[in-house]
């Protein structure tokens, strides 16, 4: 593995271009200097946008203008400083966009009350003599239906100017996590010194040497425990923000609160915790396993990432995996492949990890230009599967986008992992009716399990954490190291079951989970999944009619409510009945491993 490159010293031709954003940095600067200066014009619409249509529908337009030119700058600043967290010329962009961004939303601020001043007639008037507003009225029915936790302009101003201390421990999280966290040197299996990266921390754990599985936990999460005490400060305060904003807005908890701007019951985050909870023994009966087929005495932590079939792996580089992937996504139809395959080839993934480059993967949706993704290709199954996984969400922003005006071009955050996960199960799929070898599907299976595990299992553990440190806030105590760790721990033991030795030190991993600082944002990762796993199967067995229902999904943005547009593609997830499905699939394919070990 050896050191890092710096970003200077890595091919272009793996980089993402920015430049489709801004041809250069003093370009930034212009449009930065006049989204600057056009905020004090946003100030001189208050009080006039209900004057008549016409002025409805200037003002909006000019702000909804405004803000796209704002998204640019936002996001070219943010995928720059991505690139090289050690930047910090960038990170000075990043953190003015930022401001900006908030300055904007405090000179909104008195936008939608002002709205919700005119009457719901008035409104319908106004859309039937100018009918260009109408394009406005799923904006304008959204509007009403959060009415009661909508506050007066003044009070919408001093909130929106405190978004950036409101969003300050997640930025400050970031900050420690990508760019100040050093992980220790550990020997490797061939016997070389290697430092742990968070890119490399699961390649690490996946090593057939349970010596350097168990070097690099250990490395990993005795870090985090030397700034255990920063980030649970760090993580109290996001939650007391989230508290507070909810709390502002008249809501009874920070879960009703981030729910309901979707549109979303909390009856389906409890109906997903009881879902998953009931279907515990299945995935205690996959940690059984997963020890008999790893041939160890006992299993730790430690051996969670290992997979159970041994040298069948494959390497996959980056160029293979694009041709594998747009092969696997042939179902959805000629269109979206050649839409895809152009956007592969022309700029929009940023591919292999470099020093001070943003940990994971993300996908973002520049409106007006086209999606960016940011990888760390480590040419490994996982890494052909997270192409899969961000280009299901650059598909899903290109759609949108294509489609959509500016004000419901960023889809909600309950659908956002659906389109990802469609492709992740298309992938498998293509995948599993190639392979012929024994050992081979088996691979598959214990990759498709370890989807599950990750996705339905895993991240609903993370939900039921996120539950129960807000509702320990909100009762009136304090989150505190012993208490976080604790409650994550008990979470742990609860969801490996009794053949799994819960080590301490993964006690300590929650603060690491950068997720915890989005604001109830996990549990759509197990929605989402157990949905798309509903889709894809519909896509295969119905063919050019799903794949219609399901572009409609992409097209939509937040043009429809989440709840509403996932239903028009087939799948009501008011029901459990996705969520269980989905976990009968698992339980199905732990007994198809299980038979296939067996012989």
């Amino acid at each position: 593995m050896g050191e890092l490159p710096l970003r200077n010293e890595t091919d272009p031709k793996y980089h993402w271009h920015l430049n489709d954003i801004f041809d250069s940095d003093e370009d930034w600067e212009a449009i930065f200097t006049k989204v600057e200066n056009n905020l004090p014009q946003l100030a001189t619409l208050k009080d006039t946008l209900g004057e008549s249509a016409k002025s409805l529908l200037t003002g909006l337009e000019f702000i909804n203008s405004v803000g796209s030119e704002l998204i640019k700058l936002y996001w070219y600043a943010r995928m720059r400083a991505d690139e090289d967290a050690t930047n910090s010329d960038y990170q000075s962009r990043s953190s003015r966009a930022q401001s900006l961004l908030v300055k904007f939303e405090a000179e909104t601020a008195f936008v939608e009350p002002e709205i919700l001043a005119l009457s719901e007639k008035t409104i319908g008037d106004y859309m039937t003599n100018t009918p260009e507003l109408k394009i406005y009225q799923h904006y304008f029915t959204n509007l009403w239906r959060q009415k009661n936790h909508i506050l007066p302009p003044k009070e919408e101003e001093i909130l929106a100017r405190a978004g950036q201390i409101i969003e300050a421990p997640h930025s400050i999280y970031g900050m420690l996590n990508n760019a100040d966290m050093v992980f220790p040197e550990i020997t490797d299996e061939n016997g070389k010194k290697v430092q742990l990266t968070h890119g490399r921390f699961v390649p690490l754990m996946q090593s057939r040497d349970r010596r350097v599985r168990k070097e690099a936990f250990e490395g990993f999460y005795n870090t985090y425990g030397k700034v255990k005490h920063t980030t649970t400060a760090l993580l109290s305060a996001q939650v007391n923000a989230n508290i507070f904003s909810a709390q502002t807005r008249k809501y009874d908890t920070a879960r009703e609160a981030a729910l309901a701007r979707n549109n979303i019951p909390v009856s389906v985050y409890d109906s997903l915790i009881d879902a998953v909870n009931s279907k515990l023994p299945a995935m205690h009966r996959y940690v059984t396993l997963r020890k008999q087929m790893l041939g160890l005495p006992d299993l730790h932590m430690y051996d969670v990432y290992v997979p159970m079939v041994d040298a069948v792996e494959n390497k996959y580089t980056f160029e293979d995996s694009k041709e594998i992937v747009k092969e696997a996504l042939k179902p959805l139809g000629k269109e979206y492949v050649e839409k895809l395959s152009r956007g592969l080839d022309s700029g929009w993934c940023d591919v292999y990890e470099n020093k001070g480059k943003r940990s994971g993967a993300y996908s973002c949706g520049v409106f007006g230009v086209h999606p960016f993704v940011l990888l760390n290709h480590q040419d490994t199954l996982d890494s052909l599967f997270t192409l899969a996984h961000e280009m299901g969400h650059a598909m899903h922003s290109f759609y949108t986008d294509a489609t959509q005006p500016f004000i419901y071009s960023d889809y909600s955050i309950f659908v956002a992992e659906v389109a990802s996960t469609v492709n992740e199960a298309l992938l498998m799929n293509y995948l599993l009716n190639k392979v012929t070898d024994r050992k081979q599907r088996m691979y598959l299976l214990n990759h498709y399990l370890e989807e599950f595990k990750g996705t339905v299992f895993r991240q609903t553990m993370f939900a039921e954490f996120e539950k129960t440190i807000h509702e320990k806030v909100e009762s009136g105590a304090a989150l505190t190291v012993d208490y976080l760790s604790n409650t994550y721990k008990a979470l742990n033991e609860k969801y490996f079951g009794p053949e799994m030795i819960v080590d301490d030190l993964i006690s300590l991993e929650w603060s690491r989970i950068p997720h915890f600082y989005l604001n109830f944002y996990v549990f759509q990762y197990a929605t989402g999944y157990s949905s798309a796993i509903a889709l894809a199967m519909g896509i295969l067995e119905e063919g050019e009619k799903a794949v219609t229902r399901y572009l409609d999904f992409l097209k939509a943005g937040s043009s429809v409510y989440p709840i509403d547009i996932l239903a028009h593609a087939g799948v009501d997830m008011r029901s459990p009945e996705p969520i269980v499905k989905a976990l009968d699939v698992f339980e199905n394919i732990v007994l198809e491993l299980e038979n296939l070990a067996a012989k």
